[in-house]
């Protein structure tokens, strides 16, 4: 049974270690990446909420539109 199971999970058949070698190095690559989109997002939104607080401070009389003529 032990040799079963063993046999099951990828024992001695190099293909299968080469797959499984290469799926672990997608998955580190893709946590990497999503690290630094994680980060890059985190950099934009702080950076948008900087650009409100700026044009909340700002204070500029913008005159109310007038009605189009028809």
């Amino acid at each position: 049974m032990a040799k079963a199971l063993l046999g099951y999970v990828g024992g001695s058949d190099p293909r299968l270690l080469a797959e499984m070698r290469r799926l672990q190095q997608r998955v580190q690559d893709l946590e990497s990446e999503l690290g630094r989109i994680q980060s890059e997002n985190d950099a934009l939104t702080a950076a948008a909420q900087h650009g409100e607080s700026l044009l909340d401070s700002i204070d500029i009389d913008v005159p109310q539109a007038e009605p189009a003529l028809t």
